[in-house]
């Protein structure tokens, strides 16, 4: 299972000589994320995830972050249409801030502002929302995209909090999903830690109370919750499968 999400193909800082004229065409077509099958989520995003996605931890020992999985196999996201649109009532974050991202080169002391010039939306024509303004001041739309990508970094910082929290006290164990589709494929999905009931009902009363000051014991019961939707994403699968097999080749009959 992939810990980071590579969505991103040729990052630019935003420039205001070089995008003055530029304008970012966002819409519903998420085919960008077709090749994922997961993606990393922040904390205050895990209650909203969960109720669809199944929710585990993915990275190496120091950058642990929660992830939103979409397919279990590589570069299957499950949760995609025909035509790019999101199958799902939340979008991750990850996503939505998508093709802006911030960069930093002195670990975290400053960020700047990029995007992903290879987006289909990004245009000289005037199509969507314009970067720039006439006189070459941040247009409202970006400056939302900002406040979006500062508010992103911010709620970051506290999921990697919570991460340490969880190491910390050695919750987290390696797990491995067995599958098996209706055409008989037998699979595994592995590469991603879960919390550990058994772990959890050692902890002392004063460490339990200590994540439920911080509201990180109510994440850790929704994460928990979340694994059910393993089941729902295999369902997808077996649907997208059935669709596969339905479809009909060249020798079909043409009515």
């Amino acid at each position: 299972m992939a810990t980071q999400a590579l969505i991103y193909e040729q990052v630019v800082p935003v420039n205001q000589q070089k995008h003055r004229d530029w304008s970012v065409k966002a819409g519903t077509d998420y085919s960008f994320a077709s090749s994922v099958n997961s993606v990393p989520v922040l904390a205050v995003e895990i209650q909203n995830v969960a109720t669809e996605y199944a929710v585990v931890f993915a990275g190496g020992e120091d950058a642990i972050m929660p992830a939103a999985v979409m397919g279990v196999r590589d570069k299957e996201n499950l949760y995609l249409q025909e035509g790019g649109s999101w199958q799902a009532k939340y979008i991750p974050a990850f996503i939505r801030r998508y093709p802006f991202v911030f960069s930093s080169s002195d670990e975290g002391a400053s960020f700047t502002l990029c995007i992903d010039e290879e987006f289909s939306g990004c245009n000289q024509e005037g199509r969507g929302e314009r970067l720039f303004d006439t006189d070459g001041e941040h247009t409202q739309y970006l400056s939302n995209v900002l406040e979006f990508l500062k508010e992103y970094q911010m709620q970051y910082q506290r999921t990697r909090l919570f991460c340490d929290k969880l190491r910390e006290l050695d919750l987290l164990e390696p797990m491995e999903a067995k599958y098996t589709t209706p055409g008989g494929e037998a699979g595994s999905l592995g590469g991603f830690m879960a919390i550990s009931r058994e772990k959890l009902k050692l902890l002392t009363g004063d460490q339990l109370a200590d994540l439920a000051k911080n509201d990180a014991l109510e994440l850790i019961y929704i994460h928990l919750q979340s694994m059910r939707n393993f089941s729902a994403m295999l369902e997808k699968a077996a649907v997208a499968e059935s669709l596969s097999t339905d479809s009909p080749g060249e020798d079909a009959p043409k009515h």
